[in-house]
C-alpha cells in the first residue's frame, strides 16, 4: 500500500509539473529605445524617446524645402521661392485673391513683377502640420500672416495655406498650392454661412 501511494504521490507531481509549464505566463519584455547625448563637459547622458515621435521617412526634407520657400518669401526672391515648386506647365496654384495660376512660367513671372515693388515682408507660420501620404508624397498645411511693403504702401493679411510635395529625384518639390485668406473681400463668391463660421 506504501509503495502504491508512493507511484500515486509521484505520478501526480509529474502530472502538476505538466500542468504547470504549459499554463506558464509569457510576460512581454518591455524594451527602451534610448540615444545618447553629449553634453558640454563631454559626458554622455541616456535620453529616453519613444518610436512614434520620430520622423516619418521623408518628412525631414518636406520640411527642409517648406522652409527653403518661407524663407525666399521673407527675402523676397522669386528664385528661390520659385526653386521648391515643380518646373512644370501642369502646376497648379490656388492664389489667396481667388484667382488660379498654372504654369511655372507664368508664376515665375508674376512673383518676379510682383518682387519687384515689394519689401520689409515679414511671415509668420503657425499651426504647421506636415503629413506623410506615401514614401514620395506628402501635404503640409498651416497658418499663416504676412505684412510687406508693396509699392509704398503697408499691407497685411492672414490665411490658411495647404501645399502637396512630391519627391522628384532626390528633390522634394511643390506640385500644387491652395490659399485662402481669413477675410475674403465681400465681392467674392463665398456662402454667407461660411464667411460667417471663419
Amino acid at each position: 500500500m506504501k509503495k502504491f501511494a508512493i507511484v500515486n504521490f509521484i505520478i501526480f507531481a509529474f502530472a502538476f509539473a505538466a500542468f504547470a509549464q504549459k499554463t506558464q505566463t509569457i510576460k512581454p519584455k518591455v524594451v527602451t529605445v534610448t540615444e545618447k547625448t553629449q553634453t558640454t563637459t563631454t559626458t554622455t547622458t541616456p535620453v529616453s524617446t519613444t518610436i512614434a515621435a520620430a520622423q516619418a521617412p521623408g518628412e525631414k526634407g518636406v520640411r527642409a524645402a517648406f522652409e527653403r520657400l518661407v524663407e525666399g518669401i521673407r527675402q523676397v526672391d522669386a528664385e528661390k521661392v520659385m526653386s521648391v515648386y515643380q518646373n512644370s506647365d501642369r502646376i497648379l496654384f490656388f492664389n489667396n485673391n481667388g484667382s488660379a495660376t498654372i504654369g511655372w512660367d507664368t508664376m515665375k513671372k508674376n512673383r518676379e513683377t510682383s518682387y519687384a515693388k515689394t519689401k520689409n515682408v515679414s511671415l509668420d507660420i503657425t499651426g504647421l502640420r506636415v503629413e506623410m501620404l506615401d514614401k514620395d508624397a506628402a501635404y503640409v498645411s498651416c497658418k499663416w500672416k504676412q505684412t510687406q511693403e508693396f509699392d509704398g504702401n503697408l499691407e497685411s493679411a492672414s490665411g490658411r495655406m495647404t501645399l502637396v510635395f512630391r519627391q522628384i529625384g532626390k528633390d522634394w518639390k511643390i506640385i500644387h498650392l491652395h490659399t485662402s485668406p481669413d477675410n475674403p473681400a465681400a465681392a467674392r463668391p463665398v456662402f454667407p454661412s461660411e464667411r460667417e463660421n471663419q
